[in-house]
């Protein structure tokens, strides 16, 4: 069973507040308090109703809210939704594993299968800090910011404090698709991003496809695969480079928390994993980089 769904509830969006305001006079992002909701266990989904996203705002749906893709518009023209800026974890769920180190040999909720186990079992306490726990399967799960904006017309770029990466997330064309043939493969992997709009956009709060009618959101779907080998976790919970992993960015505005994006992510691994994986991370808006602060992994 996999690491729960997390629905943003009113209660959650509190402590989001408090967190931003708290983060204020910190250097580095602290948890929010332990939410109300038991997060654990496999399958298990946290309780609680999402809020109405803001209409009319950035993220209801785009411009125009609905349709697809203008024609004859590069992908950063034709947005539905605007990621750019600087953006800070929300840590409302899973605090005990991502705001600091688990023991060795702590995979709650994690579906190992056998091999994935042993490989858990082996990892080294003083390869804490290691860089494989900040490639793409478990960069969104740390705490720190990310900075995104347009590298061109057709690529996303985050950047992410936690760690100094920095992911491509490139929209293929006709003119320019997307190959992994002779790509080297990185701790980021290869990474084809696409718009979702209408019919085909991703609820990340309700756990479903929005189906026919009006969307509630545009949303981004990333597929990553070519990756070296990393960590689930900050403790050795390994992924392979078989791993193929597909992230949902929805971004929404609420009329008294602010601008939000929620990253849904799947990881599947043949090699270590015995079914998905997938976590849910929230992201909140803040005005400026002030609070920007770059720490390195450390290179195995």
């Amino acid at each position: 069973m996999s690491a729960p769904m997390v629905r943003t509830t009113a209660s959650a969006l509190a402590a989001a507040v408090v967190f931003v305001l708290v983060s204020d006079v910190r250097s580095r992002p602290q948890a929010a308090q332990a939410p109300s909701v038991a997060s654990q266990g496999q399958g298990g989904q946290g309780q609680g109703q999402a809020p109405a996203p803001a209409q009319g705002g950035r993220g209801g749906g785009g411009r125009g809210g609905r349709g697809g893709p203008a024609p004859n518009l590069a992908p950063r023209a034709g947005a539905p939704v605007d990621l750019t800026g600087t953006w800070v974890s929300v840590v409302t769920e899973d605090w005990q594993w991502r705001m600091r180190t688990p023991p060795k040999g702590d995979v709650t909720s994690v579906p190992l299968n056998a091999q994935g186990r042993q490989v858990a079992d082996s990892w080294d306490p003083s390869k804490d800090g290691a860089c494989e726990a900040y490639g793409v399967g478990g960069i969104m799960r740390m705490p720190g910011r990310l900075r995104i904006s347009w590298q061109d017309d057709t690529t996303l770029k985050i950047e992410t404090d936690a760690g100094q990466q920095t992911r491509l997330l490139r929209f293929a064309t006709p003119a320019a698709p997307v190959s992994t043939a002779n790509a080297q493969r990185t701790l980021q992997g290869t990474s084809v991003a696409e718009w979702q709009r209408s019919g085909n956009a991703f609820d990340a709060f309700l756990e479903r496809g929005a189906g026919a009618g009006a969307p509630r959101w545009g949303s981004l779907k990333v597929t990553t695969t070519n990756m070296l080998p990393g960590w689930l976790r900050r403790n050795g919970v390994p992924y392979s480079q078989n791993a193929v992993v597909t992230e949902y960015f929805t971004r929404f505005t609420h009329p008294e928390a602010g601008d939000w994006f929620v990253v849904t992510t799947t990881v599947e691994d043949p090699t270590y994993l015995q079914q998905p994986f997938t976590t849910s991370s929230n992201f909140k808006k803040e005005p400026n980089d002030s609070k920007w602060m770059p720490i390195a992994c450390k290179s195995s």
